[in-house]
């Protein structure tokens, strides 16, 4: 590094040039110059070489397009494990993209599968009882939750690339569909019901299959974080509110999910439709859940939350067998049919009145079943430290549901509570899927007339003991000291929920997260930097209260892209800011803004309407007798300036590479008041 003093930086150079022309190049001679400029800025702003902004070679029409198709869709590089491998190996190699298992399994021994066969009978007694109380949710017959739960996991196994993610039905996307799918049909009065169930659960699975084929998982991230966690919670209020009618014996009870509808008939029930029976039972078992649930906190311990639904589910059962306190007026489940799933290929609407709603019902709860099962992978992903393909995911998903509409399944995903279990139970593949499928076959083969006097009332409190954990008070307490704008966004999808319906709370969380978006986009922020002392750095004046401004120079950040959507606004905001230091710098007697500095480091791209907006910005700007000056405009931005021309409306000597270059060029030439 060489540097030398500005004061004899004039006899020094013609020697120095000579003789570093002759070693390395001109162009060497340039970088010792920029050197020296860097070392004149720990002295003052005077430089005595400034840096010209570059802009990148120029690309044709095909590249470009290339290149923001690969990184739109193809950012994590998919195929670059197929590059330079012979043909049968790329054979392979997509064989095992497609089909994990046939990845992993090279390696599996003994050892892992003690781990994943402890972790499957684990889950599966969890998965049980809540397969046949989720699918009371859905206003299905029971069994179809345990057929769920025993073609879904299977399916995915051999196609998932998650190692911790239980799959099977799950309470939110129950009890959506059974909300979607009774607005349609009747559940008690046609078998329709289940047949547009089915298709709802194909046209789920055939949504999940377009998204990761088309490499669209990145429209999933579109529903915010604190969209979720609000509607998840009033989801799982709703959820244990509709649990209220298991829970106290109500006969009668409103086919509305909406709060006020659902405490209206749980109160005017009270008088005559409660049945003491049936919430001794159900109380009980709901408190022994709960606190289980709480010892299942530290880890060593998660079995006792594991097998709590199991054993609620059979010692309720042998109370109202010993006592039949069915006939007391204890609700039961009465019968499960037994034996492995019956086709349902046939049950599909393809063409019909119902066809319309079931790609409607599909294309919403596959969406909302893929946000959450993608949630929970990159979840345990990241505790393990292992990647998750998201698109290979939602083939997965998709692939799952698709057979599982075939196979009398209805709409699967990943489950939170049972993924949980999974993981503290040490599971180390999907082989842990694949054991838990197995139980419930033998569950469905052999003892589902055994739950014939299990009473609906611990159903209940298996549903509201799940749920509960989907209600996260710590994470909307966060978002309120974060985001105040997310916080909204939480509060809406929440109440949407809870005072009207899932879909019309899924659809306030849409509508809030796109609203942050646009606002963010159309409503960029500006700041007015200034000058750190002792250094050459520029920073926002109301982060950095030190930071002086240089007299007769306003220096402007845009924080944002300019698109059509913000430009004018851009424009605008940039003279509101010089109109208002006029008249600061007026009332205190110092010198107007003769020279506005805009920074464009944080500006990755500009459109037409922006390049105009500038345009009107520069020519505002000359009325006002004020010159516009840019510093460090990115690769992008400088491609469509000049190919606009607006850097030789501006001038190329008014572009710099940074605000030091151009507050020491200029700052010198500022006039006095």
């Amino acid at each position: 590094m060489i540097y030398c003093d500005i004061e004899g930086a004039d006899s020094l150079w013609p020697s120095m040039s000579n003789r570093i022309s002759d070693e390395l190049g001109t162009r060497v001679m340039e970088d010792i110059k920029s050197e020296d400029s860097l070392s004149s800025h720990r002295h003052g702003d005077t430089l005595p070489y400034i840096h010209k902004v570059g802009a990148p070679p120029k690309q044709n029409l095909f590249y470009e397009i290339k290149d923001a198709v690969k990184e739109t869709f193809f950012s994590d590089n998919p195929l670059g494990h197929f590059k330079d491998q012979t043909r049968s190996r790329k054979f392979v190699l997509g064989f095992q993209s497609l089909f994990p298992i046939f990845e992993w399994g090279k390696e599996y021994n003994l050892s892992k599968f003690k781990g994943d066969l402890i972790s499957g009978l684990t889950i599966a007694s969890l998965c049980i009882p809540q397969d046949i109380a989720y699918a009371k949710l859905a206003n299905l017959p029971p069994q179809y939750g345990l057929y769920t739960s025993f073609v879904a996991p299977l399916v995915y196994a051999f196609m998932g690339s998650s190692r911790d993610i239980a799959i099977g039905p799950v309470a939110v996307v129950s009890l959506l569909l059974g909300s979607m799918l009774s607005d349609e049909i009747d559940p008690n009065s046609s078998h329709d019901y289940l047949r547009l169930a089915f298709t709802a659960t194909f046209f789920a699975g055939i949504t999940q299959l377009a998204l990761g084929f088309l490499r669209l998982g990145f429209l999933i991230d579109f529903l915010s974080h604190a969209a979720i966690v609000g509607f998840m919670a009033g989801a799982a209020i709703t959820i244990a509110l509709q649990q209220l009618k298991g829970l106290l014996g109500i006969t009668h009870f409103t086919k509305n999910t909406d709060i006020i509808s659902v405490m209206r008939s749980v109160f005017h029930s009270a008088h005559h439709g409660w049945n003491w029976q049936t919430i001794l039972i159900g109380v009980s078992f709901l408190t022994f859940l709960l606190i289980a649930k709480q010892i299942g906190k530290k880890k060593k311990y998660f079995w006792v939350a594991a097998i709590a639904p199991m054993t609620s589910v059979i010692l309720s059962t042998f109370f109202v067998y010993i006592t039949r306190a069915d006939k007391n007026g204890v609700s039961i489940v009465r019968h499960i049919k037994k034996g492995v799933n019956p086709s349902s290929a046939s049950e599909i609407f393809f063409s019909g009145k119902y066809l319309s709603s079931g790609i409607k019902i599909g294309v919403i709860s596959g969406m909302i079943a893929l946000t959450e099962a993608v949630a929970i992978g990159r979840t345990f992903a990241s505790m393990k430290d292992y990647q998750l393909d998201g698109n290979r995911e939602m083939v997965a998903l998709g692939t799952m549901n698709v057979v599982g509409s075939l196979t009398s399944c209805y709409v699967a995903t990943g489950s939170f509570s049972r993924s949980a279990v999974n993981y503290m139970a040490g599971c180390n593949t999907a082989v842990a899927n694949i054991v838990m499928s197995i139980v419930v076959l033998l569950t469905l083969e052999l003892i589902t007339p055994l739950f014939k006097y299990t009473p609906n009332a611990v159903l209940a409190s298996i549903i509201i003991a799940a749920v509960v954990g989907l209600i996260d008070i710590d994470a909307a307490i966060l978002l309120w000291k974060i985001d105040k704008f997310d916080f909204v966004a939480c509060i809406g999808a929440f109440f949407g929920v809870i005072f009207k319906s899932v879909e019309i709370g899924l659809l306030i969380a849409v509508a809030i997260s796109f609203a942050k978006i646009l606002l963010q986009v159309t409503r960029p922020r500006t700041a007015v930097l200034g000058k750190l002392p002792g250094t050459i750095v520029y920073r926002n004046i109301l982060q950095y209260p030190k930071a002086t401004q240089v007299p007769g120079i306003l220096i402007v950040r845009v924080d944002s892209a300019v698109y059509f959507s913000n430009s004018n606004y851009v424009k605008e905001r940039i003279l509101r800011w010089l109109t208002d230091e006029d008249a600061a710098r007026t009332e205190n007697n110092l010198s107007r803004t003769q020279y506005l500095i805009v920074e464009m480091s944080p500006v990755t791209d500009i459109d037409t309407s922006g390049i105009h907006a500038f345009e009107e910005l520069f020519k505002s700007l000359q009325k006002r007798e004020v010159q516009l000056i840019l510093a460090n405009p990115g690769p992008i931005v400088m491609v469509k300036f000049q190919a606009s021309n607006l850097t030789n409306l501006i001038g190329e000597d008014k572009i710099f590479l940074s605000v030091a270059d151009a507050v020491a060029t200029f700052g010198s030439k500022v006039e006095e008041p």
